[in-house]
């Protein structure tokens, strides 16, 4: 019974330092932070370098950090992860802040916390520009391709215009890999958040080539994931990207890798920020996906 109630406070114990983030980096002096590799808030360059939007959000968010422990330095591990296991890494303790393009919603809240919302999304559909295909009653009989581990195809086939739309689905292991499928004509259309779409469409070898099309299948708040249950880092975070929108950093951010040329090919995004984003700075929250839809 002793050694049962031993091995019972360990874990207890375990999980508490790991919920205690800022306690674990002012430790260690390191943090790490979940990265995508082919998403449009998050992608690498290769050789381990990491680009985007939200990774600039997270650097600066992990530079306040620092201060506030009262580190002279910091370092940053940077972890890939992916649609599928991005909220289990999060949660064994592996990443210690995700930094991707992680839709918020009221399923994942129940394993993570997310920060104040960096950026809405609106899901849309891509496809070849001499597809024809204009919208979603288009698709019907065609191959739509989406990533594993995301919810936009059945996002799609919620959607009150999908109505007795019958097609066929293929998944991409990554964003890129999703978008090859669309490039290389194994897809007749992809079905992803707006900014991946719009990425990945900037960066191929023809952007003219393809176009976003059809109805707004959805609006979600994208926002920086973290573990669960440890309040004062999410505080932490909360408070950096905060001061980020009352400065103006956060608008200059979003300026810098959405209307100004991005590497590696110097294309641009050309999305200019939408209401619904504006709306979230102006009242920072972390409301779930499904507060969005009682519109």
């Amino acid at each position: 019974m002793k050694k049962t109630l031993l091995a019972a406070a360990t874990l207890l114990a375990v999980g508490a330092v790991q919920a205690d983030t800022l306690s674990k980096i002012k430790e260690t002096g390191t943090v790490t932070m979940g990265v995508r590799e082919s998403s449009g808030l998050s992608y690498t360059l290769g050789d381990g370098k990491f680009v985007g939007y939200h990774i600039d959000v997270c650097q600066k968010v992990l530079s306040d950090v620092r201060k506030k422990l009262g580190l002279s330095s910091l370092t940053i591990k940077y972890q890939p992860v992916t649609s599928q296991n991005r909220i289990p890494l999060v949660q064994n303790g592996t990443v210690d802040i995700e930094c991707g393009s992680t839709t918020n919603n009221v399923a994942r809240q129940k394993d993570v916390a997310f920060a104040v919302t960096t950026y809405v999304e609106e899901v849309r559909i891509a496809v070849k520009a001499d597809s024809g295909i204009s919208t979603i009653g288009q698709l019907t009989g065609k191959t739509v391709a989406t990533t594993t581990g995301t919810t936009s195809v059945q996002t799609l086939r919620k959607h009150e215009r999908a109505n007795g739309v019958d097609f066929k689905e293929v998944y991409g292991k990554d964003h890129a890999d999703s978008f090859l499928l669309l490039e290389s004509g194994r897809a007749d259309a992809f079905v992803m958040d707006g900014s991946i779409l719009a990425k990945n469409i900037a960066t191929s070898k023809n952007p003219a080539g393809f176009k976003i099309v059809g109805e707004v299948l959805s609006v979600e708040p994208i926002a920086i994931m973290l573990r669960k249950d440890d309040p004062a880092f999410k505080a932490a975070v909360d408070e950096s990207i905060k001061a980020q929108i009352k400065s103006g950093e956060l608008a200059k951010t979003y300026d810098k890798w959405f209307l100004q040329p991005i590497p590696p090919t110097n294309a641009k995004i050309g999305m200019p920020l939408n209401d619904a984003t504006k709306a979230a700075w102006a009242t920072p929250n972390d409301k779930p996906m499904e507060e969005y839809a009682k519109r």
